[in-house]
């Protein structure tokens, strides 16, 4: 493709872009008030009237599709959305280990052990500390749903020459060869629930702060995430 038409791809793509986010953001005023009004009609049947049992389930449906399309609504927004970074310099190991410490009960109840084994030197990043714990956030839920019956989900953090190395591991069902490749490209998504943006939106973040992240994995043993990111000297 010459360097062109290159440039017009790119400008297509960022107007397509531009016009689907605004889509959403006024999608998401009318699906509010939809929202709110399922509410206040729920409040005001009589829920133990027996005539109007089939009606409030089929309003409990309503409501739980409405939120469904809102979650889908903001996941988009969050993955599409121009992202500015606030970087601060930070210690990775300490951004980790808050964030196991704040995983631990979901994780526990769900029967899944965290294990984080910290690199003992500081590994200084500049990083936007929310986005980062989105990540790992992201990366945790992901690990969660692909131990269903428990498991172990192992976190590391190391130096590797000029680069920050955080591994998150799972003892969960692994990912097949042919959908390895696929785990990030946007709404690919194996699962019953969700809609594929996690891990995209995940490797979005990690790249915006010149990063990379890849996975390997073996099916019935499970999967390892490896995030890099570029060191500073402090």
């Amino acid at each position: 493709m010459r360097k062109k038409d290159q440039g017009s791809h790119s400008e297509a793509i960022e107007e397509l872009s531009r016009l689907t986010g605004g889509l959403a953001h006024e999608m998401k005023n009318p699906l509010s008030t939809i929202k709110i009004n399922l509410k206040l009609i729920s409040e005001d049947l009589d829920k133990t009237d027996p005539k109007l049992a089939r009606p409030l389930r089929k309003l409990a449906v309503v409501q739980k599709e409405t939120d469904r399309l809102a979650q889908i609504l903001d996941d988009f927004l969050r993955y599409a959305g121009r992202t500015e970074l606030q970087p601060v310099t930070a210690d990775i190991n300490e951004l980790v280990g808050d964030m196991v410490d704040f995983y631990m009960p979901q994780a526990q109840s769900h029967s899944i052990t965290m294990r984080f084994g910290p690199c003992k030197e500081r590994l200084m990043c500049r990083v936007d500390t929310v986005m980062f714990k989105q990540v790992l956030l992201n990366l945790f839920i992901n690990a969660q749903q692909a131990m269903p019956g428990g498991g172990e989900l192992i976190i590391r953090t190391h130096k590797k020459k000029h680069d920050t190395v955080i591994e998150i591991g799972d003892t969960g069902t692994g990912i097949e060869p042919d959908r390895i490749n696929k785990i990030f490209d946007a709404y690919y998504s194996s699962k019953l629930s969700g809609i594929g943006l996690g891990l995209p939106t995940a490797q979005k973040i990690i790249t915006q702060h010149g990063g990379s992240i890849a996975v390997s994995s073996e099916v019935g043993r499970g999967t390892l995430f490896t995030i890099h990111l570029p060191m500073i000297k402090e």
